[in-house]
């Protein structure tokens, strides 16, 4: 009989594709919810739990499981209200995960998928090499930028997470291991960058929106390089590590493979819209002075920074390839966008 996938966070935005891409496959699949009825498209194969923390009962779920794709998790709050917003990130990304994986140990899970973030490495990319390093030592990975070849962030890097989400993220990976080591549950951790695609929400939305109202951006002098993933390619990754033997105890980092600059990445957007990209050549240290005036350095520190990823691990070692180019998967989300009435 085929396998069970236990799928958490399987009405959100990564979930939907990995329960259809599930579904069209050999899997069986049994989606986690919170509470029942909200997804019409899950009628059939959803179990609700109710909220994930310490406490959450997994029994249920559980049975008959084979393997687990942890997806739900306290996300990144811009504005967040509550007064100690790390002990909330711990307590459903920490102690949620960390329960879980324990029940299903208990419940003879075999593999474990954990969707991480590359928060957990930093913010930022890690600095151009040191100009004594001779050109054949450095690594294949972005074009020259001024001050040396930037460099990419891989699975090695020392973590370096900079806010409370990618602390709780970084602590659950550990606690993962840790679960690993005493049981022989095989985790199987993947960081991805931003992922944009259908149904994508937060900032990307917003950038959509802008561009297709032709409102002026004032990135045109902005020279970085941003790694993203489409959905569907970080999809893709999920089932290939869920599937192949190599995988088990891996930390995988995944993206589409082509890095991006955030002008670059706004005439895509346009492209696949069908519009003009209206860039303005505002000088970076007027924005970043505008962002510190505002309240909002860390989002445009974001629009101003590289964050490079190097998935060379698991193309090498899975044999796993992004079936969608960057240019495809803009065009699914504008498709996705010009037809879901977003403002």
């Amino acid at each position: 009989m085929n396998p069970i996938v236990l799928v958490t966070g399987a009405n959100g935005f990564v979930g939907r594709g990995v329960v259809d891409a599930l579904l069209k496959s050999s899997f069986r699949v049994r989606a986690v919810v919170r509470r029942s009825g909200r997804a019409s498209s899950l009628v059939g194969y959803e179990v609700a739990v109710g909220d994930i923390d310490p406490d959450t009962c997994w029994e249920d779920a559980l049975i008959g499981v084979n393997r687990v794709v942890h997806l739900a998790a306290r996300v990144h709050v811009m504005h967040d209200s509550v007064t100690d917003p790390l002990a909330e990130f711990r307590k459903v990304n920490v102690a949620g995960t960390e329960r879980l994986a324990r029940e299903a140990a208990r419940a003879g899970v075999r593999r474990f998928v954990y969707v991480s973030s590359i928060k957990v490495n930093g913010e930022q990319a890690p600095g151009p090499y040191p100009s004594q390093i001779a050109s054949t030592q450095i690594p294949p990975g972005p074009p020259l930028l001024k001050g040396g070849t930037l460099r990419a962030f891989a699975e090695g890097n020392e973590p370096n997470p900079q806010d409370p989400y990618g602390v709780s993220k970084w602590e659950a990976e550990q606690a993962l291991h840790r679960v690993a080591q005493e049981t022989g549950l095989e985790v199987v951790i993947l960081r991805p960058p931003l992922v944009y695609g259908p149904g994508v929400g937060a900032n990307f939305l917003r950038l959509l929106a802008l561009v297709q109202k032709g409102v002026p951006l004032p990135f045109g002098a902005i020279n970085n390089h941003r790694s993203l993933v489409y959905v569907g390619n970080l999809v893709d990754a999920i089932i290939a590590c869920l599937e192949h033997p190599a995988a088990a105890g891996q930390t995988y980092l995944v993206s589409d493979g082509e890095d991006v600059s955030t002008p670059e990445l706004i005439r895509r957007i346009a492209t696949s819209l069908g519009r003009p990209a209206r860039l303005l050549p505002v000088p970076p240290a007027l924005l970043r002075l505008a962002g510190q005036l505002t309240g909002k350095s860390a989002q445009v520190e974001r629009l101003l920074d590289s964050l490079v990823i190097d998935s060379s691990k698991i193309r090498r070692e899975l044999g796993w390839t992004p079936p969608f180019t960057m240019e495809q998967g803009l065009a699914e989300t504008a498709q996705w966008f010009q037809g879901s009435g977003c403002p």
